[in-house]
């Protein structure tokens, strides 16, 4: 399993001398700054290369970028509606140049409008830590009472609105604003974040776009973007909704491993493949990690590592961030799960017998309280999460070669 880690480009207050002291293995990066529809340029993507290739005083980290995350699907696209038939030519055209750069491994995601949701980007745990979080009540109260989406009362059940609405009128000025900055944080580090009025426009134009129309695109849109990467040489994967359950009225898709299974059944090529995600993917507790990682690892091109606690049995229900082996996934189990995969595809003869992942998310904890950085990327929260990871890994692999 190769080890990587996000970084989000110069901006990024954990950077590439902190990476390296990490010990990853490779670097998954995105041209954020470029607004989603457009092309990526060749001299763009090496200019990052070159960046995350060199340390503050200028000498080798001896780091590659080895996944792009995520090169974004427009809105357009999702809908079919404007300007999609030229951004899915523009998104052949980034393929073509991420390609000639030698990156192989892409992920993007089919989330409508928000790219993830959270309530709380920096939720105090017990021990001093923060960690982000999505709490239904407060998602509810900013549906019903800020957002004021229509129909919004036909999402949640009575105890749920009265609930929603006492946490409403309780909510500070400074509160309701915090909320909702945070619910429509939107993709980490894209150039563009959504204000209120955005997201009710957008919310309305999918009011005609059904889950099976949904999926349509979808496919119709890897039906587009498959072949050219697979004649490229380049693994898609698709990351989960997260959370993994409907919101604000609108459709989900691959929340589920049935969601999965139909989809890489749909454009059935080794280069349509998942992110498997285990934090978006585990806050449901229907989701059986380990056993989609046995049943469709042979479509997993990247991993995400982290874990949630589900604060209820629900399906939808609110969850928090936890440790990486401190949540409700069995993460010891999805290793064991992963290594097993890798195991096949070496005896398969596949080149791609090593599954990037990185530690995804980490609470903030020492000195990430001080320094803010891109919420979700702390630098020693995510480096404590690598460790342990690491050490499950190595764990697991000597009682393989013991026995």
């Amino acid at each position: 399993m190769k080890q990587t880690w996000r970084w989000f480009g110069p901006r990024d207050l954990v950077s590439i001398d902190d990476t390296l002291q990490a010990g990853v293995e490779g670097v998954v990066s995105a041209l954020h700054h470029l607004p989603t529809g457009t092309v990526w340029p060749l001299e763009e993507i090496e200019k990052r290369q070159r960046e995350i290739g060199r340390l503050k005083d200028g000498s080798s980290s001896g780091l590659t970028w080895d996944v792009a995350e995520s090169l974004p699907v427009s809105e357009d696209i999702k809908k079919q509606q404007g300007n999609w038939r030229a951004h899915i030519a523009a998104y052949k055209e980034s393929l073509r140049n991420l390609a000639a750069a030698g990156i192989e491994v892409v992920c993007y995601n089919f989330m409508p409008v928000l790219d993830w949701t959270r309530t709380d980007l920096s939720w105090r745990r017990p021990s001093g830590a923060t960690c982000m979080r999505f709490d239904l009540t407060d998602f509810a109260a900013f549906d019903l009472h800020i957002l004021a989406r229509p129909g919004a009362e036909d999402d949640f059940d009575e105890a749920l609105r009265e609930a929603a609405s006492k946490r409403f009128l309780g909510m500070s000025d400074a509160r309701r604003s915090e909320l909702v900055k945070n619910v429509v944080f939107g993709l980490p580090g894209a150039a563009e974040n959504f204000s209120l009025e955005d997201v009710r426009k957008h919310i309305a134009e999918y009011a005609q776009v059904s889950e099976d129309r949904l999926r349509t695109h979808l496919v119709d849109f890897l039906t587009e973007v498959v072949p050219v990467a697979e004649e490229l040489g380049l693994r898609l994967c698709c990351h989960p909704d997260d959370p993994p359950v409907p919101l604000l009225g609108l459709p989900r898709i691959m929340s589920t491993e049935a969601h999965y299974a139909a989809v890489m059944q749909a454009v059935d090529h080794i280069a349509n493949g998942i992110t498997l995600c285990s934090g978006s993917l585990g806050a449901r507790p229907d989701n059986d990690l380990p056993g989609m990682m046995d049943r469709l690892g042979h479509r997993v091109h990247f991993l995400h590592l982290r874990n949630v606690t589900r604060e209820t049995p629900d399906i939808r229900g609110s969850f928090f961030e936890d440790e990486h082996l401190g949540g409700d996934t069995d993460m010891v189990s999805l290793l064991a799960a992963c290594l097993r995969e890798e195991t096949r595809r070496q005896s398969d003869g596949r080149a791609d017998c090593s599954i990037p992942f990185r530690p995804d998310h980490g609470q903030d904890i020492l000195d990430d309280l001080g320094r803010k950085a891109q919420p979700g990327y702390p630098s020693i929260g995510r480096l404590k999460g690598l460790a342990e990871l690491r050490g499950v890994i190595a764990g697991l692999q000597h009682c393989a070669a013991v026995q």
